[in-house]
Parts: C-alpha cells; structure tokens; sequence
C-alpha cells in the first residue's frame, strides 16, 4: 500500500513549521507539545523521511521538510475548498485589509481570488499604502487587517516570508553612475527610504532625493524615465526595471519581513479567517 497523507497530520506540521517551535504550535493549535511531536514522528514515518530537525532554538525543515510542506499548503486550502463548499460553511461582511504596494501587484490577485472562491459574499477593500500608514490606519481602526513590512530580526517566526531590499533602476541606465545620486523613495519613515539612505550615509556615497511619494506607481514611473533609482523588495520589482548588480558599486541592502496584524483582540471571525487564508497561501506566492 502506498504512502497516505493524514490531513490532521498534515495541518499540525504545518503549524509547526509556520511556528518554528513546538511550544508555541501547541498553543495554536491546542495540542500538546507531546501530541505534536507525536503526529511528527507518525508523519515522518509515513513518508519514511526525517521531516525536522529539533534544537534549542525551536525546529527547522529538512530537504523533505521543505518539499513536503509546499504540498501540504497546497493539499490543506484545497482541502479546506472542498469542505467549505459542501457543507455550505460561508462568511459574508465586508473586511478592510490593507497592503503595502510593492506587494500589490504580485501578492493581491491569488489572495483575493483563492479567498473570494471559498466566500463569494464577502466584500474585502483594499487599502494600498506603505507599512508606516498601514499601522496609523490600524491603530485608528480604519482598517481592519494588513499586510506590513518589518526590519529582518532573529525573530523570524513572526514572519509570513523574507524579502531582500535590492536597488532597482530602468534597463539600460546610468542613473546609478551619477553625483550625487538621484533617488526615487517613499515615505520617510518607510524601510526602503531607510535602508537607502542608511547605507549610503555609511559608505559616504552623496545622493539627493529627487522623487518622495508612498506611490509606488510614481517611484516606478520616475525610475523608467531613467532620471533615478529606486530601492523595492526583489519580489515587488516590474519585469520592465532592471535589479542593479553589486558590480554597479551600491552598496549591500538589508532584507525585511513581510508579516499580517489586526486590530487587536477584538477581531472578527471574518479578519481570523482571512488573515489564516493569507498565512496558507502567502508562503506559496
């Protein structure tokens, strides 16, 4: 008989993978933490593979680890799909989740779609700003969940995933050769602003900004005119501008963390399951 892929299993390894310690899945999803090694050591039997390695810092995959849990995020929303549409099980409301918007383009369609396929009478607005005013409209319950981006910490099992700060310019320019620099940025108080002007300080490269705006449309728009360059995560960069290389003399860029919060306490059954939906698939994107 051929390998069978319990679903419970399969949910609890992702929540241990998600958590990157068995104490805190255990809390999530209210287990012990006996229980859940438990179901790990049954699951990596069935597949006859080491799935994860424990240490004193928490858990981390291995080589099938890590290929086991793409399918097993695949296999649970297709799952949950499934459940959801024949027993009826549907939301309704309306959800304001806010989205940086370098994340926009990539991230939105499939969160939306995958989640609109499964609650068709909810009504998610989407709010498109930097991280900075996603957190001022949350405090000011204006939205009721969001996207946000953090600076790297070792503390990565908030994170839903990584992303590299790279510095972006039009294909075939030289706006990265001028003096001083022309920078294209957002908000001042953004992690791409920072991180630009911070490793420039520190390496003594002159620059102005010639371009501020939390539009990511007009930083783009200045950038392929040739006139300036950018900073953007890796993933948020249009197939049309050019990632500049470490050969063009720049300096090295930090990497952020892309995690999801709420209003608080108080959130709804609507913004608990969206913001699972978004965990689900996000690290699949």
């Amino acid at each position: 008989m051929g390998i069978r892929l319990d679903i419970a299993l399969l949910r609890n390894f992702v929540a241990m993978a998600d958590a990157t310690t068995v104490s805190r899945a255990a809390g999530q999803v209210g287990r012990t933490q006996a229980a859940l090694s438990q179901q790990l050591k049954k699951l990596e039997q069935a597949v006859q593979q080491p799935l994860m390695i424990r240490s004193g810092r928490g858990v981390s995959l291995t080589t099938h680890g890590e290929r086991l849990l793409a399918h097993a995020q695949r296999i649970l929303h297709t799952h949950d799909e499934a459940v959801a549409d024949l027993t009826g099980e549907t939301l309704s409301g309306r959800l304001r989740f806010g989205c940086p918007d370098d994340y926009a383009r990539v991230f939105l369609p499939s969160l939306l779609q995958s989640f609109a396929s499964l609650h068709p009478q909810v009504f998610i607005e989407v709010v498109c700003a930097t991280s900075p005013r996603l957190l001022e409209r949350l405090k000011e319950q204006s939205l009721d969940i969001a996207l946000v981006s953090q600076p790297d910490s070792p503390e990565r099992s908030q994170f839903l995933r990584r992303e590299p700060l790279v510095w972006v310019g039009s294909k075939g320019g030289d706006a990265f050769r001028r003096e001083p620099l022309q920078l294209a940025l957002s908000d001042p108080d953004a992690l791409d602003h920072l991180a630009a002007t911070t490793s420039l300080d520190r390496t003594g490269r002159r620059y102005c900004i010639a371009y501020a705006s939390g539009s990511v449309a007009g930083l783009t728009a200045v950038v392929r005119s040739g006139q300036a360059i950018t900073v953007m995560t890796l993933t948020g960069v249009p197939p049309d501008l050019h990632v500049l290389p470490p050969s063009s003399g720049l300096p090295a860029l930090p990497s952020i963390g892309i995690t999801i919060q709420h209003t608080g306490r108080h959130a709804s059954r609507l913004s608990h399951r969206f913001e699972a939906h978004v965990r689900s698939v996000l690290p699949t994107l």
